[in-house]
């Protein structure tokens, strides 16, 4: 597609990208290629033909790509625990209700203007909290140490539709409140089962940032961004490749992180400090590296 700037026009491929996380490591691990509506009119898709893009793609809304990628997870053998995502993909009420249907926790974040059942907007709400419901939390380390903010979070009227009389998830509304800038404050919309801590649900929110972390990671270390295709399969296939390179490094970087861990176990064998009477003493032991002496029957 082509975005026009003062004096020039430039050409490039928008993407919508899933990222895998877990606390071993993250990576890319879908994408799909956003076409803007202009281009996918039944009655003009000159543009779409020159690029070969497949006649059966229509358009979809950035959060309906979100859909798909999300299901395509959800099916595959990787276990699925939560979904998170910013603003953009977590006002859209059809990707919310489609991860209640499928039973996945989520915790999205969402405009100052999201309206919640029964409250109204989300931030009009947090601004009645009282200061004690604000909690120093961590949420993840990043580039510059520790993220640390406040947190505020309340439990709201949980959905029914799904869990039957017994309900088996709740509903939360949360906010996280900078330190150093009171004013900047980001909310969210979480469903989580019951029993889950709010401890966790930040957590959970500040895995967000795997997937900027992972995206430019792909950039730097596998080439994500250096192409020049013109044409729908020349970009699929730069991107697969792209993002397999990247999970097949974040595999190695976490073996090489877990073996490295194991040999810095020391290995267990006995205390050498013996207490005789009133004093502490050294005790010989026999060497771990050497073999006892041998048994002889006579």
């Amino acid at each position: 597609m082509e975005i026009q700037a003062p004096g020039r026009t430039e050409n490039c491929q928008i993407g919508v990208f899933a990222a895998y996380a877990t606390t071993r490591g993250r990576a890319l691990l879908d994408g799909e290629l956003y076409l803007p509506k202009s281009w996918t009119d039944d009655r003009d898709r000159d543009r779409c033909r020159a690029a070969h893009i497949p006649d059966e793609r229509a358009f979809a809304t950035k959060p309906d790509l979100a859909k798909t990628m999300v299901l395509r997870a959800i099916a595959s053998p990787l276990p699925i625990a939560w979904v998170t995502a910013d603003a953009a993909y977590g006002q859209e009420w059809r990707l919310r209700r489609m991860l209640e249907e499928t039973g996945v926790g989520y915790v999205l974040a969402v405009p100052k203007s999201q309206q919640v059942p029964h409250f109204g907007r989300v931030d009009h709400l947090f601004s009645q909290a009282p200061t004690e419901a604000w909690e120093r939390r961590w949420c993840g380390d990043g580039a510059k140490g520790p993220r640390v903010y406040h947190w505020a979070a309340l439990q709201i009227t949980p959905i029914e539709d799904f869990d039957g009389k017994m309900p088996t998830h709740q509903q939360w509304a949360m906010a996280r409140r900078s330190i150093s800038k009171p004013e900047e404050i980001a909310y969210y919309l979480a469903r989580a089962p019951l029993g889950t801590t709010i401890e966790h649900l930040v957590r959970v929110a500040g895995m967000r940032w795997a997937i900027e972390e992972a995206f430019q990671a792909a950039k730097n270390e596998c080439g994500l961004d250096q192409y020049e295709v013109r044409r729908y399969t020349g970009w699929m296939r730069h991107i697969t490749l792209a993002m397999l390179a990247h999970a097949f490094l974040a595999v190695m970087a976490a073996d090489a992180a877990a073996k490295g861990a194991a040999e810095t176990v020391p290995a267990s064998r006995p205390s050498p400090w013996q207490k005789y009477g009133d004093s502490w003493q050294l005790a010989t032991h026999p060497s771990p590296f050497t073999s006892p002496p041998s048994a002889h029957a006579h």
